[in-house]
């Protein structure tokens, strides 16, 4: 399921336009994004967590040479789903 897919659903669940759902969705991912930005995670009871994990620098090789090289330390995204999800897909 793309966006557009998404979107169309929601909206028809809902029972609101298109463009009220799309609003919707563009707000769900922006707050979500500036939590996350802060280092704070969301939390939705029964579906997941959405977090930040922190990776640090390593090194790593170049495929084709075998040189080594830095990675430098990262943050990433990352989804931990809760339990009703998980028993929603078993």
């Amino acid at each position: 399921m793309n966006k557009q897919e998404l979107i169309e659903q929601i909206a028809a669940s809902a029972d609101i336009s298109k463009a009220a759902a799309a609003k919707v969705i563009d707000a769900f991912t922006d707050s979500i994004t500036s939590a996350l930005k802060k280092g704070d995670s969301v939390t939705l009871i029964g579906f997941g967590t959405f977090a930040v994990s922190e990776r640090a620098a390593r090194t790593g090789r170049n495929p084709q040479t075998g040189a080594e090289l830095q990675i430098a330390a990262r943050k990433a995204p990352a989804f931990r789903p809760g339990k009703a999800l998980k028993d929603a897909l078993n």
